[in-house]
């Protein structure tokens, strides 16, 4: 530790705890210049070992130098940079090794002292990437390859990520080609050489890599490409057909249609196609990473569900990536983001995402509406907590609470619930707009005025809520202001959308497609909001509804059922008996459970039977939810 930092030390020790923050030794980021390039060189060729291996070179001038890896990542909102993977750091001058110093109150810094005479430091570490998901998602398997410059690269302290330019390469194994919106400059073998650009918007750029691969392209002849490149766990899980590709032609039309702009110079889905790899969905200004089944378009109907993946991750080029919350655009990868218009960022993106799948065709009309009548349920009876002690702004906080760790009552607790109660939020101000303006407005109008300008511009334009007011005024003169925080601020149910759509929600015994599809993908039996439990695979339980039947009967998370009514457990097996309970309301549903290593019997005392979401027409109003689903 040199004499300064020591000082810095001793005067905390002197002044207490409140004074520990000057440990953390950290030069704030000026919009300044860098002088020189970083040097970026990845060896991804280790796949049997799963392990990146980096090479930089960091000009640096003689001195204290702090090194920083990234720890705030954007599109996950939260500090969950992966330096629990980042080993064998050294550390080099002028052929020399320097000794390093984590800082202790930030361990994403790294102290070095420059010697005299060196104009750079040279350093090398590894990157070792998960090996199962226990550990986190799994990016390297024998047939593909995701690499994510946050987790492969250091950078100095003391500027504007978007201030430090880089040169990058990668070494990728023997045969094995690339889809990333980094242009590629030169290659040598298997080595790829980008052309500079600077370490913000290299970190935004990932790259999928595989052995199988193949690119189609989305809008052909455009000026501004728009491409889909696919690595998958087969060769024959890229046997892609023609109707298809069609639909996600369909969707960059439909979002040319509605914003009137576009915020890239070109652009690519990114999309992996393995039951090896992770699955993912990661935003990016001229990419997305969009990680789906091996047998995605091999198994096209199993699949329907999760395509709005596409439209969702494809829209954040809009919103989230050009217009950003102003509390969201921070000047590097290691000051604190703050989440507070999450609900616009991803609540209107998860909106337009089951808009555009119905508009583009990846969805057809009965998915979109089991889809949005399975969304308004989760926010009429499925959400307990935020009913009574949560609220949807809270829930904004969840990327650094709780960083999508498994929680015992989800549905209780809540969680990044500013996506889809923001998704019913928006529904609900498309229906304002449209009576305040006669039928003449709607959220169209909104998605043209506040993302649709610039167009071909592809930095960072911010926002305020004070911003999405002004806009909403623009377009239907309101309070939109007391609107909105009464929605975002309050308690209870967020359906008011579909009543002003002229639909109903309604719970019936038979389920929708979208729920037997979900059931089926999930290994589960959804009875929510009957018996109040989801029970997974092997009879599993998932989550209990807060002060539902099956709570009040002393179910809980984490137990397992193994017998309905003293047969082996089979979800169909339990179904039938919640429907025989409605005939026979003298007949409790009796369950055998495992909790630990104990054996108890739960009699529940349910008799309304099987309950499931549906949009029924309320032909009392105008249908403008298939006005708002049609495609444009």
């Amino acid at each position: 530790m040199k004499a300064t930092r020591l000082a810095s030390a001793l005067a905390a020790a002197a002044f207490g705890l409140a004074s520990f923050a000057a440990l953390a030794d950290v030069p704030a980021p000026q919009d300044v210049p860098y002088q020189g390039t970083l040097k970026i060189n990845v060896d991804a060729t280790d796949v049997a070992h799963r392990i990146f291996r980096v090479h930089q070179v960091i000009p640096a001038q003689a001195g204290p130098l702090t090194l920083l890896y990234p720890q705030w990542l954007p599109g996950n909102h939260s500090p969950n940079g992966t330096i629990d993977k980042m080993a064998g750091l050294v550390v080099k001058a002028n052929g020399q090794v320097l000794p390093w110093t984590r800082d202790p109150l930030n361990v994403y810094a790294f102290h070095v002292d420059v010697p005299q005479g060196a104009s750079s430091v040279e350093v090398e570490f590894q990157f070792l990437s998960s090996q199962d998901q226990r550990q986190g998602r799994v990016v390297m398997t024998p047939e593909m390859l995701n690499l994510q410059w946050n987790s492969v690269t250091m950078y100095p302290a003391g500027y504007f990520a978007r201030q430090i330019n880089t040169e990058a390469s990668v070494k990728l194994p023997a045969g094995w080609q690339a889809g990333t919106a980094l242009e590629v400059a030169s290659r040598d073998g298997d080595t790829l050489n980008f052309k500079p650009i600077n370490y913000d918007d290299l970190v935004d750029s990932p790259i999928y890599a595989g052995k199988y691969f193949k690119r189609i392209d989305l809008d052909p002849g455009a000026k501004a490409p728009v491409h889909m490149s696919i690595v998958a766990d087969d060769a024959k899980y890229l046997e892609i057909k023609p109707e298809q590709i069609k639909p996600f032609r369909n969707l960059v039309q439909q979002m040319y249609k509605m914003y009137g702009a576009h915020h890239y110079d070109h652009y690519d889905f990114l999309v992996s196609l393995s039951d090896k790899m992770s699955g993912n969905g990661l935003e990016h200004h001229r990419s997305s990473e969009d990680g789906t089944s091996a047998d995605f378009f091999t198994e096209w109907k199993k699949n329907a569900l999760a395509r709005d993946l596409f439209s969702h991750e494809f829209n954040h080029s809009w919103n989230g990536k050009y217009r950003r919350g102003a509390d969201l655009a921070t000047p590097n990868f290691n000051v604190p983001m703050s989440d507070t218009l999450l609900w616009v960022y991803e609540g209107q993106t998860q909106f337009w995402g089951q808009v555009m799948a119905a508009r583009s065709g990846l969805w057809d009309t009965e998915q979109a509406h089991d889809m949005w009548a399975f969304t308004a349920a989760t926010y009429d009876k499925g959400r307990p907590g935020l009913a009574s002690f949560r609220n949807v702004q809270d829930t904004t906080n969840d990327p650094i609470i709780a960083q999508r760790r498994p929680l015992p009552y989800r549905n209780y607790q809540a969680s990044e619930d500013y996506y889809s109660a923001g998704q019913m939020i928006w529904l609900d101000v498309d229906g304002q707009l449209r009576e305040l303006s006669g039928g003449k407005k709607s959220i169209d109008d909104f998605g043209k005025a506040f993302f649709g300008m610039e167009n071909g511009k592809w930095d960072v334009n911010t926002y305020t809520f004070e911003d999405v007011v002004k806009t909403l005024n623009g377009i239907a003169p309101y309070d939109w202001a007391k609107y909105l925080r009464t929605r975002l601020d309050g308690h209870g149910p967020l359906i008011g959308g579909i009543a002003s759509h002229g639909w109903k929600l309604v719970y019936t015994d038979k389920p929708s497609e979208a729920v037997k599809a979900i059931e089926a993908r999930r290994h589960s039996a959804d009875l929510t909001y009957s018996l109040g439990v989801s029970i997974g695979k092997g009879g599993s339980i998932g989550d209990v509804l807060w002060d539902g039947p099956a709570f009040k009967a002393g179910l809980s998370p984490s137990m397992t059922v193994i017998a309905v009514n003293g047969r082996d457990y089979d979800a169909d097996a339990l179904k039938e008996a919640v429907t025989a309970s409605a005939k026979d309301k003298s007949q409790p549903i009796e369950l055998l459970v495992k909790n630990f290593d104990e054996y108890k019997t739960v009699r529940i005392d349910y008799h309304d039977g099987l309950k499931y979401p549906h949009l029924v027409r309320d032909t009392s109003k105008p249908d403008t939810l298939t006005t708002l689903l049609k495609a444009r």
